[in-house]
């Protein structure tokens, strides 16, 4: 029996994490341990948590924290290398681009122990994102490539990684989202805290949109900021818009002084299931976010991206998604086609049918296999 190591450092982490560990359920040859490490804590994970996800708690929480990137990565590098000493699992697969990613798959080269990377390939081409290092740094010492689109295949060829070594399996974003809109068939949505405002904005006639903004370049800056803003307060006087709001955008916004106005519902961060069960019905999505553009584009919810660049260009060359910039007019007018019903008509990528997870354990098994042989 070979045993993996799966990394998560945050929610987002375990949404990818979770298709595959319910494929490796029960499988003959493939153990794992679920390792959080801690670098977002977040006190709603709790079992109910693990339990949408139909996933165990993590096997060990190493409790990184925060501090800056550096301060995080090396908290989290020494804490996974006294970890894979202790217990040398026969490999390690991390996914995405966060802190962790970077910090366990530098720690698992060193010590010999092959890497997998899910999500591998994506490149924005934006050297100001920590993301887009983390990234670059990851792939640049894994040993598996598990890609989401065809970009991301030619970017790891342009790197020069071994055909051998790339795989376009899907996306488990895209198996955890099936998934889970799956399950609130089954699920009583009255208790969640927007269940009131989807109602009120849900009968014959009427619609809303879902906002979210995180990232730093859009929610730090005074002048970015009020541009979106008021753009987003634009809209709002056409559609009726709930923004589920970072507690770092909502700071800025205070310190700031912008006002959004009465048509735009602020709520806190949501639960997963709550915050899927809102958006997967909203008329338009206005976001930053780089897994949402993915998981709007599995559903066929437009979506409106408030940034220059996207390191998921199949989302919009083939999805419900469309790159807007940060400029005001634009982001208006793109928001306004999707209402009169000239949004572009996408359709799920390649791939993108919720069997990830199983193809990346299958390939795994076999590759574990030949390196016991």
């Amino acid at each position: 029996m070979k045993t993996l190591y799966l990394v998560a450092g945050a929610r987002p982490n375990f949404m990818k994490i979770a298709p595959i560990v319910r494929a490796l359920h029960g499988h003959p040859r493939l153990a794992y341990k679920i390792i959080h490490t801690g670098q977002h804590y977040d006190r709603d994970m709790n079992e109910v948590f693990f339990e949408e996800l139909g996933i165990p708690a993590p096997d060990l929480f190493m409790g990184a924290g925060g501090g800056s990137h550096a301060e995080q990565t090396a908290k989290i590098m020494l804490g996974f290398e006294q970890l894979c000493v202790r217990e040398r699992p026969d490999a390690v697969l991390v996914v995405g681009d966060v802190n962790s990613t970077l910090a366990c798959s530098i720690v698992a080269k060193k010590l010999l122990i092959p890497v997998a990377h899910v999500e591998a390939g994506l490149r924005s081409g934006d050297m100001t994102m920590p993301e887009e290092i983390n990234r670059l740094v990851t792939d640049s010492i894994s040993d598996w490539f598990f890609v989401t689109e065809p970009s991301a295949v030619e970017h790891l060829r342009r790197e020069g990684k071994p055909d051998a070594a790339v795989h376009h399996v899907g996306h488990v974003m895209v198996d955890n989202v099936l998934y889970q809109a799956g399950k609130l068939d089954d699920t009583d949505t009255a208790g969640f805290e927007t269940a009131a405002f989807k109602a009120a904005h849900s009968g014959p006639g009427q619609r809303y949109g879902v906002v979210t903004l995180h990232r730093p370049s859009n929610v730090d800056d005074a002048a970015m900021m009020a541009r979106l803003g008021g753009a987003l307060a634009e809209i709002a006087r056409e559609l009726p818009l709930v923004f589920p709001v970072h507690p770092r955008t909502r700071a800025n916004l205070a310190r700031f002084g912008i006002d959004l106005g009465p048509n735009i519902t602020l709520v806190g961060p949501q639960g997963y299931m709550a915050f899927l069960n809102l958006w997967k019905d909203a008329a338009l999505v206005l976001t930053d976010s780089g897994g949402l553009q993915e998981e709007t584009t599995a559903l066929g919810v437009p979506c409106i991206t408030l940034r220059n660049n996207t390191e998921r260009p199949v989302t919009v060359e083939e999805g419900s998604n469309v790159l807007a910039g940060t400029e005001p007019a634009a982001i208006v007018a793109e928001a306004r086609k999707v209402l009169a019903g000239q949004g572009k008509q996408g359709r799920r990528p390649h791939l993108w049918d919720g069997q990830a997870a199983q193809r990346i354990v299958a390939i795994l098994d076999q590759a574990l296999a030949r390196e016991h042989t």
